[in-house]
């Protein structure tokens, strides 16, 4: 049966328009971004098989383009266009992040560093410069190596914030191996990083290290 078929309040796009996209299910949503279906599937139908097919919302959004083409229903079209809802999201978070003071907004500042970060396979580190008021100047990737970790040169955080004219940075990279505890070596690489911007003025506010579901902040950890 087409959506078109179903009661008005249960098509997904007439039920958001009334009652908001909370209160849509993550087939329901996906079904609005594809759409239609396929003859005899409905868009709904198909969602539900793209969430079970990969696992979750995530698992289909971070999928590679082969397995998402190869998908009945789906496309290059359909996997550029959740590519595009994907980078969107971030680019959001990334606004939100450069929004008033740091000190005011790091519930988006997290949210940024986690979409960036935590699906990649290899271990990046990126730097977060602000100014005298705390406000981001700009999120730069630095080093990035693989799954074991990246070789992080101090010297270049330094020769990169003096060019972006910051006063303090926030350091943050992922472990790919899904768990965010702060390892030794994070914490040699923090001292290292911080004693290197000290002596120019610029101070470390934060390091944070984001896992698959976790960021853990070092600071608030008493690790700074």
């Amino acid at each position: 049966m087409s959506i078109r078929d179903w009661p008005v309040d249960e098509r997904p796009r007439e039920k958001l328009l009334k009652q908001g996209p909370e209160a849509l299910s993550e087939a329901e949503l996906i079904a609005i971004f594809l759409r239609t279906g396929i003859r005899g599937r409905s868009a709904v139908d198909i969602a539900r098989d793209l969430l079970v097919k990969f696992g979750s919302l995530r698992g289909l959004l971070t999928a590679d383009r082969e397995a998402v083409c190869a998908t009945a229903g789906l496309g290059p079209a359909r996997y550029a266009a959740l590519q595009a809802s994907l980078e969107l999201a971030r680019r959001h978070y990334r606004e939100l992040m450069h929004v008033g003071p740091m000190l005011t907004n790091p519930r988006s500042t997290r949210e940024y560093l986690r979409m960036r970060l935590r699906d990649l396979d290899h271990e990046v580190f990126c730097c977060v410069y602000l100014d005298n008021r705390n406000r981001v100047i700009t999120c730069e990737e630095l080093f990035r190596g693989t799954i074991d970790g990246a070789t992080v040169h101090p010297r270049e955080v330094v020769k990169r914030a003096l060019a972006h004219n910051a006063a303090a940075v926030i350091l943050a990279h992922n472990h790919p191996s899904v768990v965010a505890e702060p390892s030794q070596a994070d914490e040699l690489i923090t001292r290292r990083v911080k004693e290197s911007l000290a002596a120019v003025d610029i101070h470390v506010l934060d390091h944070l290290v984001i896992g698959d579901s976790q960021c853990e902040s070092m600071a608030e950890r008493g690790m700074l």
